[in-house]
């Protein structure tokens, strides 16, 4: 997930979520293991080498392909250059966790409102990825969890100062071994409207996201 550099982006609303399951949104039908396409928009993530672990990422259903998102395998170089909000902090978490390779798909609904996204970062080893996991996660600020067994979670609402308008943001990240899984989506409005992280959805693919990557590993 693409985080935001501390003060860029100020919390305007938090959503009092906590552990109470919000967010059930209609956007939340998963459907099998799909494999992303791993041609990129952006010519960094296009020299990337080819990475298995392309095969086990999982996408929900009805969201098609983010053409204003670059996606594929990634290198940490890459990584560095096109999602890292703060690269000299990235690159000592990557090199200290062994980085060996990752891989990124986006999506956005059929409606055009909403934005997921999934990375992988594949570590040296299990303790390794449990603290690059860790390393990531206490960038930002996370106080509202929905209860997402085995993971970190975080839903909020906050000002996007680029753009102008409300965001809400449901964000998920856990670790199976080597890899650690970052999931987020995504939906901006306007200013004085309530919009809902979607945490219903990422319930759902975070589940199916474990399944997917303990069957891989067995």
């Amino acid at each position: 997930m693409t985080r935001t550099a501390p003060g860029v982006a100020a919390v305007v609303t938090a959503l009092l979520l906590g552990v109470t399951g919000c967010g059930n949104n209609a956007g939340a039908t998963v459907g099998t293991v799909q494999t992303p396409a791993a041609k990129s928009s952006g010519a960094a993530v296009q020299k990337a080498p080819k990475s298995a672990l392309a095969g086990l990422v999982v996408l929900p259903r009805g969201y098609v392909a983010d053409p204003r998102s670059a996606a594929g395998p990634f290198t940490a170089t890459t990584f560095l250059s096109n999602w890292s909000a703060v690269p000299a902090v990235d690159r000592a978490l990557l090199l200290n966790a062994g980085f060996a390779d990752g891989y990124r798909a986006s999506r956005v609904s059929a409606d055009k409102k909403k934005q997921f996204t999934v990375q992988l970062f594949k570590a040296a080893s299990a303790a390794k990825a449990e603290t690059l996991q860790q390393g990531f996660w206490d960038q930002d600020t996370h106080e509202h969890s929905f209860g997402v067994p085995g993971a970190l979670s975080d839903a909020k609402v906050q000002y996007d100062g680029g753009t102008g308008q409300s965001e809400a943001i449901a964000e998920v990240s856990f670790v199976v071994n080597t890899l650690v899984v970052q999931l987020s989506v995504r939906q901006a409005s306007a200013l004085g409207t309530d919009p809902e992280p979607d945490t219903a959805l990422l319930k759902a693919i975070a589940r199916q996201q474990r399944a997917r990557l303990a069957t891989s590993n067995s």
